[in-house]
C-alpha cells in the first residue's frame, strides 16, 4: 500500500512534529512511521534499518551488533546511543522527525532525554502502539524482506510468492532470521522485561499517547492523526 501527499497537503500538515513511536516488535511502528514521515514531510529515523544496513556493509558497528540481532537480543546501550547521536547530527531535528526503534531500555531512555535536552527538544509526541502478543507473533512470522529494495511485506499482501509486491523483482523475498518464531518469542520476552518498563519510568515526565494497533493500517493511521492534531 502506497501513500501520496500533494504539496498543498504537506503545507497543511507542516506544523513541527517531533515524534517517538514506541511498542513491541511487530506492532507496526515502522509502517506507521513511514506514513507519518511522508505525511508531515519529516525525516524517519529508524535505528533498526540503520543497524541492518551496518550489518550488511559489515561496518564496525554492524559486526558488533550482528550477533545480538540474530539472537533477538538488544544491541548495547553504548552502541545505540552513539548511533542515535550520529543520526540526529545528520538532520535538522528542530524542524521535525519521527524516531522508530529507540529507546529500548531505561538507560537508552535516559540517553534520549539528554540528547533532546542538548538539541532543545522539549515536548516530543510519545506514541505507544499496543496489541495482543498472539497477533504480534502472527504478524512477524508472516513478514518477508525483499533483498532488492529492502521493503518488508506481509504474506497477506504478497500475491505472487516469487515476486516482491513493492519493486516487482522476482526471487528476492526472504524470511529474516529475527522473524523466526523462536527468535520472535525471545524478542517479545525481552520487550516485556526490558523495554516496556520505559513507559512506567517516563510517564511522569513525558506526555504519552496510547493507540490500539490491532486494526488495519488505515484505521491505526487515522487514530494517530487525530491524536497528533488535538
Amino acid at each position: 500500500m502506497k501513500y501520496f501527499y500533494s504539496r498543498k497537503q504537506l503545507l497543511k500538515n507542516s506544523s513541527i512534529m517531533q515524534i517517538i513511536i514506541f511498542g513491541a516488535p511487530g506492532v507496526g511502528k515502522g509502517t506507521q512511521a513511514k506514513i507519518i514521515s511522508l505525511k508531515y514531510g519529516i525525516p524517519h529515523i529508524s535505528t533498526g534499518d540503520i543497524l541492518r544496513e551496518a550489518v550488511a556493509k559489515k561496518t564496525e558497528l554492524g559486526l558488533l551488533a550482528k550477533e545480538a540481532i540474530d539472537c533477538g537480543d538488544l544491541v548495547s546501550d553504548d552502541l545505540m546511543g552513539g548511533l542515535l547521536k550520529e543520526s540526529f547530527e545528520n538532520i535538522d531535528s528542530k524542524k521535525g522527525f519521527i524516531l522508530d526503534g529507540f529507546p529500548r531500555t531505561i538507560a537508552q531512555a535516559e540517553i534520549l532525554i539528554v540528547v533532546f535536552e542538548n538539541l532543545g527538544i522539549k515536548k516530543p509526541h510519545f506514541i505507544i502502539l499496543t496489541t495482543k502478543a498472539n497477533i504480534l507473533v502472527e504478524r512477524l512470522t508472516s513478514r518477508r524482506l525483499c533483498t532488492k529494495c529492502n521493503t518488508i511485506s506481509n504474506l497477506s499482501d504478497i500475491f505472487d510468492e516469487n515476486r516482491c509486491p513493492s519493486c516487482g523483482t522476482e526471487n528476492t523475498l526472504i524470511k529474516r532470521k529475527d522473524d523466526q518464531k523462536d527468535v520472535i518469542l525471545n524478542r517479545l520476552n525481552v520487550y516485556r522485561e526490558t523495554t516496556k518498563p520505559i513507559i512506567e519510568h517516563c510517564k511522569a515526565s513525558i506526555d504519552m499517547i496510547f493507540i490500539d494497533a490491532t486494526a488495519n493500517i488505515d484505521v491505526v493511521q487515522k487514530e494517530i492523526s487525530i491524536a497528533l492534531n488535538n
